[in-house]
């Protein structure tokens, strides 16, 4: 695993859980403490976290820094995955878009539709479609869950069952072909897992700092993504792998 992948799931883990510790991180990662303190020595230079004894804290800021950090990660690929996203939209689509920072990007390169009906819970992706008044927005509300911008919840699930798009795109924290799309939060993945049920085809847009990463909790199963959208420095061989689960592959 290289460390951009092992610090995004470090974050991942404090922002949910409020505080990790070495020991717990070193065996849920299987690497070395030392790797670990390094890790979370280069986070809190960078202001993500708190160094304590043994572990590291929240730091105050991290909710509000974090999608921003995500959002530098690989920008290049994730531009290239939302751009080949949009592609494979028409206009007078019903396509139902989750939170994520590749999910925003997409949401730009939708402005320049019309006649699209888009369905979300993102409010990154409300706000990117507020220049585009050819096209019809449909915001899903529930419990603001400040680190991804974006409602979730029982009356969040509940109003997307009853959603019927052509496409829905998703992300997540993690694709690995013997899981699926994956999140570290129960009621993310409650959330996106409504929004793709009914769905005509499930896009999953995931950059390769994700692409065999399994976080904790399934979103989506392998056997239910119809396409994915990766770029070219993925895992071959986890690419491979979803390849012969069924999931069409695109790498750009």
């Amino acid at each position: 695993m290289i460390a951009a992948q092992r610090r995004n799931i470090i974050v991942e883990t404090i922002e949910r859980d409020g505080a990790v510790s070495i020991t717990a991180l070193s065996e849920k990662l299987d690497t070395s403490a030392v790797t670990i303190r390094r890790d979370l020595d280069q986070l809190a230079e960078e202001g993500r976290l708190i160094r304590t004894h043994g572990g590291a804290v929240l730091a105050s800021s991290a909710r509000e820094s974090s999608y921003a950090e995500k959002l530098e990660q690989a920008l290049a690929e994730k531009t290239a995955i939302a751009r080949a996203a949009a592609a494979r939209v028409r206009n007078g689509d019903v396509v139902a878009l989750g939170p994520g920072t590749t999910t925003e990007l997409l949401a730009k390169e939708l402005t320049r539709f019309s006649g699209l009906r888009v369905v979300t819970n993102s409010l990154l992706v409300a706000e990117a479609m507020v220049s585009s008044p050819d096209n019809e927005v449909i915001v899903v509300g529930g419990m603001l869950r400040h680190s991804i911008r974006a409602f979730v919840g029982g009356g969040t699930v509940s109003q997307l069952l009853g959603l019927r798009a052509d496409t829905v795109f998703l992300s997540g924290n993690g694709l690995a072909a013997d899981f699926g799309l994956s999140t570290p939060a129960f009621p993310v993945a409650d959330t996106d897992r409504a929004m793709a049920t009914g769905a005509g085809r499930v896009i999953a847009l995931v950059d390769h700092t994700k692409v065999g990463i399994r976080s904790s909790v399934l979103t989506v199963p392998t056997d239910e993504i119809d396409h994915l959208i990766t770029d070219a420095k993925s895992d071959k061989a986890e690419v491979g792998a979803l390849q012969k689960a069924g999931v069409d592959v695109e790498a750009v």
